[in-house]
């Protein structure tokens, strides 16, 4: 009987230790502090600090509003032929053509590439906006003088999409991302701020 007795109150004291191990360690409150190595911080969104300038995007026709109506009369005259030395709808060379554009408005342009090339302001190709003049070398790729001149439409992300008068097909929009054009890009210039003080 007395080994039954310590054989139950040694089982007793066994199950009481097994017990207490499982029992939670209670510690006075503090705050968690993360493990940095396990934790997602949200990561910064990088923007660039000059917004891309849609066609459409009003903040830059409030400033400038005559930019937009140059543009559409511009786009009025998609297929009028190539002439050398036009100035008129009976056909235009690609300078005649920006003239024109230009001069409905009020805003007298030199009757030449290259010196369409000197009004107004440079501007960075990575700053251009509708209404800027884009300016390219001749039929030759090797040269270093402007012999062509286009009116930028659309500026999206990084394309320039321009209108102007080619050799071969008159009246037309093309991309400066063409190889074509990227070979002979010589240069962007900013002539509507002339409109804004008229």
């Amino acid at each position: 009987m007395m080994i039954k007795m310590l054989l139950a109150v040694a089982c007793s004291v066994s199950f009481g230790i097994v017990q207490a191990q499982n029992v939670p360690t209670v510690t006075p409150h503090s705050p968690t502090v993360p493990d940095i190595s396990t934790v997602a911080y949200p990561v910064p969104t990088v923007t660039s600090s000059k917004p891309t300038v849609h066609l459409t995007d009003p903040s830059f026709y409030e400033q400038i509003p005559l930019v937009n109506e140059v543009i559409g009369f511009a786009k009025k005259h998609l297929s009028i032929r190539y002439r050398s030395g036009g100035t008129s709808t009976r056909g235009f060379d690609c300078s005649g053509f920006t003239r024109f554009c230009f001069s409905h408005f009020g805003l007298s342009l030199p009757h030449s590439s290259a010196a369409q090339g000197n009004v107004g302001h440079a501007v960075d190709k990575s700053d251009a906006q509708p209404g800027d003049l884009i300016l390219f070398k001749g039929h030759s790729s090797g040269g270093n003088r402007i012999g062509h001149v286009g009116l930028i439409t659309e500026v999206i992300g990084d394309r320039i999409k321009f209108i102007h008068s080619a050799w071969n097909g008159g009246v037309r929009y093309d991309y400066l991302h063409a190889d074509y054009y990227q070979r002979r890009f010589m240069g962007v210039r900013r002539v509507v701020t002339l409109l804004a003080e008229k």
